[in-house]
């Protein structure tokens, strides 16, 4: 019998940890409705974004702007975007393989989200700031970020900045991305940032072609709106590819507690028939022993 009390607290913990488990993916999957829906409404402005910048870089020189001057060697400053909490499956251990394997070996760090910071600082990675994001994502918090990074760029600080985030692809799939955000790269302005990949798949060359025949006037002058719009270029970036990290984040953990809810399901129905079994042959054991008893009464 004390088998059988084993298996009624087991039985008893696992629907425990199934009810958990079920409520954090529905709270999960709330939020990822949210998340998504804010990563995929950016898209269509990153891309008219990137047209307008397109068409401004071929009204002015290549170098008209310091954060498109373009510098050789020098220290790389990363922008590492991960989460908060966990049990959101492999997501930041496949963040913290791609940053290992991108990042330059003398490179510093700036963090968003203490799980990969706190794995950053245990390797010993130059740690020079770090900054909590709401949930949602407010545009206004990327601000700051952007700010900082850009003076330290235009500083001469570091001569490349770069983000590493979890790109968020579908429900199903996140991929880790690493995508340079300073200095602009003049010549990748104009490919399609749909954030399926930052910068990987570019327009197609009727696309382009649309995009840039286009006739702007620029007021006052191609470089005076240059200078504008660069700032709000590099806020944009970042703002975007925080959101899509969140995104990600919502859309992992939702799918690891479904499969965990699953897993406690399956081991609930495994563990009721061994109890069932064990039952059974207790009883049984136990009408033997009355039968056998009633005959030697005989």
């Amino acid at each position: 019998m004390a088998n059988l009390r084993d298996i009624r607290r087991r039985i008893k913990s696992v629907k425990n940890t199934a009810q958990i488990t079920k409520a954090m993916e529905l709270v999960a999957a709330a939020k990822m409705k949210k998340a998504q829906d804010q990563a995929i409404a950016g898209r269509e402005y990153a891309d008219s974004l990137n047209n307008v910048l397109t068409n401004l870089k071929d009204n002015t020189d290549e170098d008209a702007h310091p954060l498109l001057e373009k510098r050789e060697g020098g220290k790389e400053l990363m922008l590492v975007i991960s989460t908060d909490k966990g049990l959101c499956g492999g997501l930041n251990t496949n963040l913290l393989k791609k940053v290992r394997a991108t990042a330059s070996e003398d490179a510093d760090y700036i963090t968003v989200g203490k799980k990969l910071r706190q794995q950053i600082a245990k390797a010993g990675g130059g740690l020079i700031a770090d900054w909590h994001i709401g949930d949602p994502v407010p545009f206004n918090d990327a601000k700051p970020i952007a700010k900082f990074v850009t003076e330290k760029f235009l500083a001469g600080d570091y001569d490349k900045i770069t983000v590493a985030f979890n790109n968020f692809v579908s429900t199903l799939t996140q991929e880790p991305w690493v995508s340079q955000l300073l200095p602009i790269e003049a010549d990748t302005l104009a490919e399609r940032r749909a954030y399926e990949g930052v910068g990987k798949d570019a327009v197609h060359e009727t696309d382009k072609n649309v995009a840039l025949s286009r006739d702007y006037m620029f007021e006052p002058n191609a470089e005076g709106v240059l200078d504008k719009l660069l700032p709000l270029y590099i806020n944009f970036q970042v703002y975007q590819m925080l959101v899509e990290a969140r995104a990600s984040e919502h859309s992992a953990r939702m799918v690891a507690m479904k499969s965990a809810t699953d897993n406690a399901e399956g081991m609930i129905k495994d563990l009721t028939l061994e109890y069932n079994k064990l039952r059974q042959a207790a009883i049984t054991a136990e009408l033997l022993e009355i039968t056998t008893a009633m005959k030697a009464m005989e």
